[in-house]
């Protein structure tokens, strides 16, 4: 199964219309969003084009294929607006042999593991910056997308793309 994380959307819609043109050419039959989704937060400026109602209608449109999580952005308020869960603060995914524990960051990350089960890759957003790498002796993978929206340390727009083999970074 193909699958598209994407985290940190934070209000933009033309982002998420890009994520979706990629996950069309990828044939993504998931994708999952790792919080952050309408609100900007109090740290970040407000980005340009910044329009959560019509972020909430493109997603919601899509409803059918997403999997979310919590953001430390996220509120009970954000969802109202979307027609698919949003306020876990994890959720585990098996796809094809492998095992994601999908979260935003703000909880669990490389220096506050969950319990985890050895070869887990653990999926969180949250830093806006790309990230790939093995921790432990247990082999966990850290995997973070990046940003869609608000990139960070001077990378790119980008989101992660798992073909039912391998997980890779991909600018937007």
């Amino acid at each position: 199964m193909n699958v598209l994380f994407f985290s940190d959307i934070h209000g933009v819609p033309s982002t998420v219309e890009k994520v979706f043109e990629h996950a069309d050419r990828l044939k993504a039959e998931q994708l999952v969003i790792l919080g952050d989704i309408l609100y900007h937060g109090p740290r970040n400026g407000v980005p340009g084009f910044y329009d959560p109602q019509k972020v909430a209608e493109l997603l919601n449109s899509r409803r059918d294929m997403i999997l979310a999580v919590r953001g430390n952005c996220d509120a009970e308020v954000d969802q109202m607006m979307l027609n698919f869960p949003i306020m876990s603060d994890y959720a585990e995914l098996a796809v094809d042999g492998k095992r994601f524990f999908l979260t935003h960051g703000h909880l669990w990350n490389a220096g506050n593991l969950p319990a985890l089960l050895p070869g887990t890759i653990l999926v969180h957003g949250h830093t806006h910056i790309p990230e790939d790498r093995i921790i432990g002796s247990a082999g966990i993978r850290i995997f973070n997308p990046g940003s869609i929206s608000l990139p960070k340390s001077q990378t790119p727009r980008s989101f992660g793309f798992f073909d039912g083999s391998e997980l890779v970074h991909c600018s937007l």
